[in-house]
């Protein structure tokens, strides 16, 4: 087995994906023109897709419980060549909205699964680095996808981002053919098992966790090119340079954040949250200056895919016997965080705020990721006094009927 070319055929698979997924942001002015809408409008593309991920992502785990997962990973990547493919064809705004929900739909379960994959293929200690590499393929669409896309879609169409996407898609269903190895399935595996792995309370902390966290990243990311613009002043021809150092800190997080979260994943979250809120912070009060802006969001791109990895291992533990459903979960509450950041950010916009309000709130959503965070952690804890106290009482229960049993 060759585990170097079965993760570059999983990394292949989020690099597409990952195109697909933020190459939309850079290209909004470029799409509402086309349609003749406006830009806040335009995003509503983004929170479709991140709708068509929340639906896919545990849907498709649940139904392919017992499905061969390498046979799974190849339909996927065939799905979102489709869902592309109708991106590139669409002639109206519900056309495309609806093809960019299709196109999402396969975006979650592909991860999850991948990394479930990448995880059997390295040793126990080794998870947390697996995991990021996988997740490299979607950091380096940010460093050369997305800006590539972004500029391909300013100079010949924006239809051209979505049409590479297709094509990618169905070299990474050929090359998992080729290298990625059959994974056994677990002999107990079943649609009922997956889903009991929403029964467990820490489950839902850590999908909380990502679903409200995120938001605030995803709140000022999906109006870079506005922010780049109309904020910064900056020529439209610098959104791809934008768009290249949030890639490049997302490559650099990946390659190098998976050594945290090897030691502690929920350290690598708290450590993450309160990064992103400085991180946004200082976005809030220096949006205007180029120079800030570029750093702040190399620095954004770094902590966000480290904090995406220890979310990721942090739902894999808690549900070890779903590990698909609660790895494809981590991606539709990221996808809930992009929809729901791109939709709050339009709407201080709209409400007449400008394009910097969307740093502020950010902040209040991460805040509110970390608030939850913080009750996952207490409730563990609780959770384990009881246990403890339980057993206390179990074992000394058990000794007294002994004492009673052997009376001298």
């Amino acid at each position: 087995m060759n585990t170097t070319r079965a993760m570059t055929a999983l990394a292949l698979g989020g690099f597409g994906i990952g195109t697909t997924e933020f190459a939309t942001m850079g290209l909004l002015p470029q799409i509402a023109a086309t349609f003749d809408i406006p830009d806040y409008e335009a995003g509503h593309a983004i929170s479709l897709y991140a709708a068509g991920v929340v639906v896919g992502a545990p849907l498709i785990a649940v139904l392919g419980a017992k499905l061969p997962r390498k046979g799974m990973l190849i339909g996927l990547m065939l799905a979102v060549a489709l869902g592309n493919g109708l991106s590139v064809v669409a002639q109206d705004k519900t056309m495309l909205l609806l093809s960019r929900f299709v196109a999402g739909l396969p975006h979650g379960a592909f991860f999850g699964i991948a990394a479930v994959v990448a995880a059997t293929l390295v040793a126990p200690e080794r998870r947390g680095t697996a995991v990021a590499r996988v997740m490299v393929g979607l950091t380096v669409a940010n460093l050369v996808g997305v800006p590539l896309a972004t500029a391909a879609g300013q100079q010949i169409g924006w239809r051209t981002a979505y049409l590479s996407v297709s094509v990618i898609g169905v070299m990474t269903a050929l090359a998992i053919a080729a290298w990625v190895p059959r994974v056994p399935l677990d002999a107990d595996a079943s649609m009922k098992g997956e889903v009991r792995a929403f029964r467990r309370p820490t489950v839902w902390f850590a999908i909380f966790t990502g679903m409200i966290g995120f938001g605030g990243m995803f709140a000022v990311y999906s109006y870079v090119a506005p922010l780049t613009t109309e904020v910064a002043g900056l020529p439209a021809g610098v959104v791809p340079w934008m768009l290249a150092v949030f890639g490049l800190g997302m490559t650099l997080g990946a390659t190098f954040g998976g050594r945290f979260v090897d030691r502690s994943a929920m350290g690598s979250v708290f450590g993450g949250l309160v990064a992103v809120c400085v991180i946004l912070v200082l976005f809030g009060f220096t949006a205007t200056m180029p120079v800030f802006l570029f750093g702040l969001l190399f620095l954004l791109g770094f902590v966000i895919q480290v904090l995406a990895a220890a979310l990721q291992i942090r739902l894999m533990d808690a549900s070890p016997d779903a590990p698909v459903l609660a790895s494809s979960s981590n991606h539709s509450s990221l996808n809930v965080a992009n929809g729901a950041g791109a939709w709050l950010g339009g709407l201080a916009i709209a409400a007449g705020w400008g394009y910097v309000s969307t740093a502020w709130v950010g902040v209040g959503l991460s805040l509110a990721g970390l608030a939850v965070a913080v009750a996952s952690v207490l409730y563990e804890r609780r959770a384990l006094d009881r246990e403890t106290t339980n057993h206390t009482m179990a074992m000394t229960s058990a000794a007294m009927t002994t004492v009673d049993t052997h009376p001298r």
